[in-house]
């Protein structure tokens, strides 16, 4: 894994001299590596390229387009997006053999520390025995849905207004964004971790509960729904599967919760741009935290671990910085050659 490196652009001296020569061999380089940042993630499953090799190719793609074009707001934008392609393939790649990523699996500890911080009860049961109406979709239900969905966007709207309104805070802005994902993803390799929604379905939830009689443990079980599907399923009809299976890459992708994080980390980065700005981020930030578990997507304690996971990288950027600028000088020279 890689922290994608956004930098303002260094003034270094004129060395034309050995672009010459190595230009070609730099160009298609570069040309090769974005290429298979595309086509391998693509194409893994039919050829059976291993996982290593997989994430290393989609890691370049970002790397491989600084090198071949000069800095503008337009490259900025599709390294990001690159960046973003990358962490997506990387965070589904252990659920490209589901049984040997079930094998370490965690399931109950997020149910033990929500308990506890739900004074005994999952806050996810709670908010839904309040707020919801069980066989029936309201209007709470819809409005959290979209709000859930709308974090697809977010984001990346949220840097977008950086880049275009205020663009020397975009290179730590995109830093700071790209280390949340990519730590955020790190976990996820390394502690696989289910959402509430997973382990009712699975009967874990109703084991984990214990001490109740067959009829209280079945009550439990059944308060923990996946509200999101159930809105899906009837907002988007005959088209709803599809749209499922193509967001749903690796379930097991819970812990942190990105989904909280990146929201989180947005706002601040917009806060620092103007009040209203960071307010309208804090404002979604808040809606979704709630609608996360309101939703049976995450544990309160998800969101915890998402809330410090941006403390982290938020602390760690003064530290990171001169790391990425030795990076961005290097790349700069790789251009140069590439471009001169």
């Amino acid at each position: 894994m890689r922290v994608n490196l956004y930098s303002p652009r260094l003034r270094l001296p004129n060395r034309r001299s050995r672009s010459s020569s190595l230009k070609p061999l730099v160009r298609v380089g570069a040309m090769a590596a974005l290429a298979c940042a595309v086509v391998i993630p693509i194409a893994r499953r039919r050829l059976r390229v291993p996982l290593p090799v997989t994430a290393a190719a989609a890691a370049a793609g970002p790397l491989a387009l600084a090198v071949l074009v000069p800095r503008t707001k337009a490259r900025d934008a599709v390294m990001f997006a690159l960046q973003m392609w990358a962490f997506t393939v990387i965070h589904e790649l252990p659920y490209d053999d589901p049984e040997r990523l079930r094998r370490r699996l965690r399931v109950r500890y997020p149910i033990r520390a929500d308990r506890m911080i739900g004074l005994g009860e999952l806050p996810n049961m709670r908010l839904q025995r309040a707020f919801s109406r069980p066989g029936e979709v309201t209007a709470l239900d819809r409005f959290l849905a979209i709000a859930h969905w709308a974090w697809f966007v977010e984001p990346h709207l949220a840097l977008t207004w950086i880049l275009v309104r205020h663009n020397r805070r975009f290179a730590p802005a995109a830093r700071q964004m790209a280390a949340a994902f990519n730590l955020g993803c790190i976990v996820y390799f390394a502690v696989p971790t289910a959402p509430p929604w997973w382990a009712a379905e699975q009967g874990v939830m109703s084991d984990e509960l214990g001490g109740a009689d067959a009829e209280s443990v079945a009550l439990e079980h059944r308060r923990v729904r996946r509200v999101m599907v159930e809105v899906g399923e009837s907002t988007w009809g005959r088209a709803w599967p599809r749209l499922y299976e193509s967001l749903g890459g690796n379930p097991w992708a819970a812990m942190p919760s990105l989904h909280f994080a990146t929201s989180l980390l947005a706002a601040a980065l917009l806060a620092e741009t103007g009040p209203v700005a960071g307010a309208l981020g804090y404002g979604y930030a808040g809606t979704l935290a709630f609608a996360l578990v309101y939703l049976g997507e995450h544990y309160a304690i998800d969101l915890v671990a998402g809330a410090a996971l941006v403390w982290a990288v938020r602390r760690g950027e003064p530290l990171g910085e001169p790391v990425a600028l030795r990076v961005s000088e290097a790349l700069q020279r790789l251009e140069r050659i590439a471009n001169g």
